[in-house]
């Protein structure tokens, strides 16, 4: 071992020898299950002043000198600045018959008297009474008027099962009654008046009364059942009390023999619960006063400036302390009192603390604001899901100021989507994506946002929009998806009429987005708002999927979620009137959305109001929905597509669910579809 490391320990080690040998008797057990033991008390012979006993009992330090029938457990031991003693006590309690007899009872008697040296603290303790028909009183002190100097006790009543109430100790199933100084017994007694019988309710078979530390009980109407081996912590006063048997005061302690104030710095103080005296280490020192060399110096230094001011430099001196002014101050009095001032002359003060103070302000106050900005950005993206999706694999999150470069600082509006403005950007690769607001996120929402997040990352096809990525650090969240150049299906049949769209087209379309939903339902994923404004374009008319916010992941083994509202006129009736949403409710969603298609009109539509009914009208009566469809389609093989597609539409628009196909099947009629245009194209053209 080298000499740095070794010199260290060592170090420590005498330290650590050092404090022992400050609190207990040289060759002295230190503590018993966990708990110091301090002298004047002590483990085995010659290791404590009588009366001080502690019983180390398989690691559990018993109080000697009581009662051997009862063990008081001792939960800790203190010498300075108060003389104390903190124990567990068993309770005493009394049962009863149903008559109202007494059967069994344990009284649980501790003296604490026997060597003079402990009382039951009355400023630290109070008596509590448990019982639906009780009285209880305990008493000490020598023989007065009656046969103790004290008494003292309460009186619990309650008329029925009910009658009590939890945390309510005042007479009610429960009361309780400080207690006075002096006791040295803990010994309860029960009222014999035939008044005070319990007539063996079934809520109260038991009466219970204890002295407990304040503060550590709280009135439960369970405990008018209570364990009958349940123990209480309550706290000790002790004292030097005798010596050549009387109690001694400090007016006549110092001169006696056995004196206990044994260290070089220590006094005497005359106890205030009993007869006795206790000692102390005097101001500027610590440490245990019952040993020799037990109070050492106290480093004022080292503690609290509240408990020892200092308004300059401190240095420590054996029993006080010393307070001098930094190099270049001076204080009018004693640094400990009053502040010390520079000693320039007052202009120069002047100068350099204006000077000072503007150049603080400005950095201040800078600083003020980066931090806040800085915490500002923190706190959003904390509320907005950061903590949750940055362990998200795959998932990039972009910085504010990443989105800024992005954007180009919002420089191109794309327009507006459902929660605010869409921005056009470019990625670092020179990919083109769109950045859209969401929703703003708040506690409740945290869990629902993360989610759908989740939800579209896992999404991979070529008719789903893609995210890229997303913004947390903003007061609104940012998402950051693909550019879809066309815009939306809704735009394109019904702000751009001017923009031919053929049958085929349409068709290419309907395929494109029934693969996707028939993707996301192979994932177990529901959209819930399928309509054409969450259908986008790319540059070369590929549709995608886009807009899940109301989208939700199922559970493995769940076959619909209750958790999805959508658009009115694109509702499954059946989930409007279930709140159950299936993937049959995309399908009927779907074949709204393949009305609009073919019809190039919008949902509301016609004297009843719906495109949805009338379509139903014409099929049913004309078998065709031809007089419906956009005036734009006139060649017959055209209007044979938009005929098969109608037909389809209907299907997805039955009114009960098994009638309905499913999405993969909508996509493999679509695609049939197709393909018999092209073989009867083909055979034409033979």
């Amino acid at each position: 071992m080298s000499t740095t490391f070794l010199l260290p320990t060592l170090l420590l080690a005498a330290l650590a020898a050092t404090a022992t040998s400050l609190t207990l008797k040289p060759g002295c057990r230190p503590s018993c299950g966990g708990v110091d033991v301090p002298y004047p008390f002590g483990i085995g012979q010659g290791c404590f002043l009588p009366g001080f006993e502690i019983v180390c009992d398989n690691s559990r330090p018993i109080l000697g000198n009581t009662k051997q029938a009862i063990e008081v457990f001792v939960l800790s031991l203190s010498v300075t600045p108060r003389p104390e003693a903190r124990v567990m006590v068993p309770i005493t309690w009394q049962c009863f018959n149903s008559s109202g007899d007494a059967i069994k009872w344990s009284i649980s008697t501790v003296n604490y008297n026997r060597a003079g040296v402990y009382r039951i603290s009355n400023n630290h303790n109070e008596l509590v009474v448990l019982g639906c028909n009780t009285f209880v009183y305990t008493n000490g002190g020598p023989r007065g008027r009656s046969t103790y100097t004290y008494y003292t006790g309460c009186a619990a009543y309650c008329d029925n099962a009910q009658s009590a109430r939890d945390g309510d100790c005042t007479g009610v199933g429960c009361c309780h009654v400080d207690i006075p100084p002096g006791l040295s017994d803990n010994k309860m007694r029960f009222s014999g008046d035939p008044d005070w019988k319990n007539p063996g309710m079934p809520f109260s078979l038991c009466d219970y009364a204890f002295i407990v530390e304040k503060g550590n009980y709280t009135f439960q109407k369970a405990d008018l059942k209570m364990d009958l081996e349940t123990s209480k912590p309550l706290r000790l006063d002790w004292a030097i009390r005798v010596n050549n048997g009387s109690s001694l005061s400090c007016a006549e302690a110092p001169s006696m023999p056995g004196y206990m104030c044994v260290s070089q710095h220590s006094e005497c103080v005359d106890s205030t619960n009993g007869p006795g005296y206790v000692c102390n280490c005097t101001e500027g020192y610590e440490g245990n006063p019952y040993l020799h060399k037990g109070c050492t110096n106290l480093n004022e230094c080292a503690r609290p400036r509240e408990e020892y001011p200092c308004n300059g430099v401190c240095y420590d001196i054996d029993g006080s302390y010393d307070c001098k002014c930094h190099l270049g101050y001076e204080s009018s009095g004693d640094p400990k009192e009053n502040p010390c001032n520079p000693k320039f002359p007052l202009p120069a003060r002047i100068a350099l603390g204006i000077g000072l103070g503007v150049s603080i302000l400005v950095f201040a106050l800078l600083l003020a604001f980066i931090m806040h900005q800085k915490r500002k950005l923190a706190e959003h993206f904390e509320m907005n899901g950061g903590n949750i999706l940055k362990s998200v694999i795959g998932l990039p999150i972009f910085t504010e100021k990443d989105l800024k470069k992005i954007t180009k600082n919002n420089s191109e509006c794309l327009g507006n989507g459902y929660f605010g403005k869409v921005y056009k950007g470019t990625l670092p690769d020179e990919a083109i994506v769109a950045v859209k607001s969401f929703i703003k996120v708040d506690k409740d929402r945290i869990g629902e946002f993360t989610e759908e997040v989740k939800i579209q990352l896992k999404m991979k096809h070529p008719n789903i929009l893609k995210l890229m990525g997303c913004c947390l650090q903003l007061d609104v969240p940012m998402l950051v998806y693909e550019f879809a150049a066309e815009g939306s299906l809704r735009d394109i049949l019904h702000w751009k009429q001017n923009q031919k769209l053929s049958a085929e087209l349409r068709l290419d379309i309907a395929i494109g987005s029934a693969n996707g939903l028939s993707y996301m339902h192979s994932e177990d994923i529901r959209h819930g708002d399928v309509k054409p404004d969450n259908i986008l374009l790319s540059d070369k008319s590929i549709p995608k999927i886009a807009d899940f916010g109301l989208s939700k992941l199922l559970n493995p083994g769940e076959k619909f979620t209750k958790k999805v509202i959508g658009c009115q006129g694109y509702m499954d009736p059946v989930f409007r009137n279930t709140g159950i949403l299936t993937s049959k409710s995309d399908v009927y969603s779907f074949g709204v959305v393949l009305l609009e298609l073919i019809s190039r009109k919008k949902v509301e539509y016609g004297e009843s109001g719906s495109l949805i009914i009338e379509f139903r009208h014409i099929y049913e009566t004309k078998k065709s929905g031809r007089s419906l469809f956009d005036e734009e389609i006139v060649a017959e093989k055209d209007i044979l597509i938009l005929e098969e597609i109608g037909k389809l539409a209907m299907q997805c628009l039955k009114e009960r669910l098994d009638g309905r196909p499913g999405m993969k099947e909508v996509a493999e009629q679509l695609v049939k579809i197709k393909e018999n245009i092209v073989h009867t194209t083909a055979t034409t053209l033979r």
